[in-house]
């Protein structure tokens, strides 16, 4: 007997390309805290109609990384320093745990692929480049917290930083960086030498101290 495969809805497939599209631009600080979309655009940049667009928008608004005003605005979210206080919280907590867990998983072969990529990270601060910086620098703690084999609190952090993109690009802009992340060094350090303490002091520091110096 034959069986028949449910076709796939054109709509969802869709959805999701635009939907996977709208949520690394604003992940990787490609997009300015505050600015607008409309469904008009995301349905002409992407060729898609308004039904993809629309769902789109509905899962990054509950997600929060848009914000769905009372008069139906769609925009990146302002955040306050109450907000940016309770996401550096978050990380505080969450990503020195996940590195914790990655340790005893931290070969060779690891630590030297997190040294290319923390190149990559010097190179980008060096063009000056936000969005590729906040890119290169989300590949170095994603590829290590992989290792930690925890996916249901990988995929928390990862709502963090999605909610955080925009913020990041802006805090870039106020710091003017130009020297590679200090306490990456010290991560791949922590890495080498098997020092947990160290270790989770290093990720904690280096995941916070930046975002505490956009309140004020």
């Amino acid at each position: 007997m034959l069986i028949q495969s449910r076709p796939v809805d054109p709509n969802s497939a869709a959805h999701e390309r635009v939907y996977r599209a709208l949520r690394t631009r604003i992940m990787h600080g490609e997009v300015m805290p505050g600015q607008a979309m409309t469904l008009r655009g995301i349905g002409k940049e992407f060729d898609v109609s308004m039904t993809p667009a629309r769902e789109a928008i509905r899962r990054l608004v509950a997600e929060g990384a848009l914000f769905l005003s009372s008069s139906g605005r769609v925009s990146t979210p302002e955040l306050s320093n109450e907000r940016i206080e309770e996401l550096a919280t978050v990380r505080a907590m969450m990503e020195p745990e996940l590195a914790t867990r990655a340790l005893p998983r931290a070969h060779f072969a690891l630590i030297e692929r997190l040294e290319v990529i923390n190149q990559g990270v010097s190179q980008m601060v060096a063009r000056q480049d936000a969005p590729g910086y906040i890119r290169m620098n989300l590949e170095f703690h994603r590829t290590l917290y992989l290792r930690a084999q925890a996916p249901a609190m990988l995929a928390m952090t990862e709502t963090v930083w999605l909610q955080l993109g925009p913020t990041m690009r802006a805090l870039y802009g106020r710091l003017n960086r130009k020297d590679p992340p200090y306490h990456h060094k010290l991560i791949l350090a922590a890495l080498k030498a098997g020092d947990e303490p160290g270790l989770r002091l290093a990720v904690r520091t280096d995941v916070t101290q930046g975002l505490r110096m956009l309140k004020g």
